[in-house]
């Protein structure tokens, strides 16, 4: 049997690209910590560099203890989403895109780990002075893709079964 990738290839490579550009771009314009407000109390562009793994998780750990634990962590992962890409049927498209936005948002962020030992967040979203974490691109495709994953696990072909 054939199997189709062009859904995974496709998402995979158009989050990264965002990913990686809108990141280029901040940190070729912006220095550390500069914020630019974009909609007042809301959302602001704000520059952070995160040497540790989501939410600042290990931030303060050891940087020779860190990293290969979250470049290994990073790598199985993937390889644990292709599988489950690979095995899921074709005809459930929406599960497969959500294991493709969560496998290009693993590799953008693998990518700053690699290049730079941490990852470049920049989307800063609050109400007044309550800040969640800054994130970026493929922090949104990973959650937006576990929204998706949780979405059909909930209501989708599976639970009617």
């Amino acid at each position: 049997m054939r199997r189709n990738y062009t859904l995974l290839l496709i998402t995979v490579g158009a989050v990264v690209l965002c990913d990686q550009v809108t990141k280029l771009y901040v940190d070729a314009v912006m220095w550390p910590h500069q914020s630019v407000t974009v909609i007042e109390n809301y959302f602001d562009i704000t520059y952070v560099r995160n040497p540790g793994g989501a939410f600042g998780l290990f931030a303060k750990a050891g940087r020779g203890i860190v990293r290969p634990l979250l470049l290994g962590l990073t790598a199985v992962a993937v390889v644990i989403l292709l599988l489950m890409y690979r095995s899921t049927p074709p005809d459930r498209l929406l599960v497969r895109l959500a294991f493709s936005l969560i496998i290009g948002g693993a590799v953008g962020n693998l990518i700053d780990r690699l290049r730079f030992d941490e990852v470049i967040d920049f989307l800063d979203v609050h109400w007044s002075h309550y800040h969640w974490p800054a994130f970026n691109i493929a922090d949104a495709a990973i959650t937006v893709g576990v929204a998706i994953l949780c979405w059909d696990l909930l209501f989708g072909k599976a639970a009617k079964q």
